[in-house]
């Protein structure tokens, strides 16, 4: 009885620890300032009706930083960024609203950017105003670089 008690209180204790870690790596990603809630993914279907359940959307945390964004996943202990994406070798395709399924995956007010980064296309999902500090942030590229924007 008592093995299993303390069995219990450890696992307790550990599923406490985990959760507190996870808002802590978060707090530290988000200490710098610039970061915002972003849905990313990675080599999406050329045509968008190609998937109507939505699948593949990872959500996420996306940082300035510098000329690049870093995006972290939520739910990992990674301390790394997952994807950087580099602000030379962004191209956006279009913009469009979730269909389907992706209104479940989502977030409530998402908007959906599609991008493409050399031979990979990749969407980005997230609000109405992060979209427009991202939009700025591309454009705001030094002297000398392309910008592409659609």
């Amino acid at each position: 009885m008592v093995l299993a008690l303390l069995l219990c209180g450890l696992f307790l204790l550990l599923v406490v620890l985990g959760l507190f870690v996870f808002g802590l790596r978060r707090r530290l990603i988000q200490r710098s300032g610039g970061t915002f809630d972003c849905s990313l993914r990675w080599e999406a279907p050329e045509d968008d009706t190609a998937d109507p359940k939505g699948k593949g959307w990872s959500y996420g945390v996306a940082r300035y930083r510098g000329d690049r964004v870093e995006w972290f996943r939520v739910f990992s202990y990674a301390p790394r960024p997952r994807r950087m994406l580099e602000r030379e070798v962004i191209e956006v395709v279009n913009r469009r609203t979730p269909q389907g399924e992706e209104e479940l995956a989502l977030l409530s007010d998402a908007v959906v950017l599609a991008c493409r980064l050399r031979d990979t296309r990749v969407e980005l999902a997230m609000s109405e105003d992060a979209l427009t500090g991202f939009l700025a942030w591309l454009e705001a590229a030094p002297p000398g670089q392309r910008v592409n924007v659609a």
